[in-house]
């Protein structure tokens, strides 16, 4: 399933969603890569759009063990990549979550291969004023609460963003 070519209509908002799952999801080495990786997905866009974006998601190079340099994502820069990532129209449909443990005031939320950090992006950006912040990886999303605020509380407020947590 591919979104719909070239919609003008599309927010800057999905795009950045989509570029963030797009960078997180693969190892894309230039901007002309990442610029066709968009286009793949219904976005067409110009490299000075594409750098602005890059800047404002805070896009940073890594190395991989072969010495092979990629884009990553902000707390991605030990990542596990997937081999064989799904389209990324597929990966908005679903927030990826698998399960969530606490033990104290830290919280850890496992998730499919790829949707850690775009889910952590969501959680920080909620308004969910009982957690401090999280630190993604490509798979776990660790989380601190405020002290005095339990795990019973804050379940129903991250349902907000996770539906699926019960």
């Amino acid at each position: 399933m591919k979104l719909h070519k070239y919609t003008a209509m599309k927010s800057k908002n999905d795009r950045l969603k989509v570029l963030r799952m797009l960078i997180s999801s693969n190892e894309l080495c230039s901007q002309d890569e990442v610029l066709k990786a968009l286009k793949t997905e219904g976005y067409k866009i110009t490299q000075a759009t594409l750098s602005r974006d890059m800047k404002q998601l805070k896009v940073a190079k890594a190395t991989n063990m072969t010495g092979k340099y990629f884009y990553v994502l902000p707390n991605e820069t030990m990542y596990k990549r997937v081999m064989s990532p799904k389209q990324v129209s597929e990966m908005l449909l679903t927030s990826g979550f698998l399960s969530i443990n606490f033990s104290g005031n830290v919280g850890v939320v496992k998730t499919r291969p790829g949707y850690a950090s775009s889910l952590a992006y969501n959680i920080d950006n909620s308004g969910i004023d009982s957690i401090i912040g999280t630190i993604a990886g490509d798979d776990t999303i660790f989380f601190v609460i405020k002290e005095g605020v339990s795990p019973k509380e804050v379940i129903p407020k991250l349902r907000t963003v996770i539906p699926e947590i019960k």
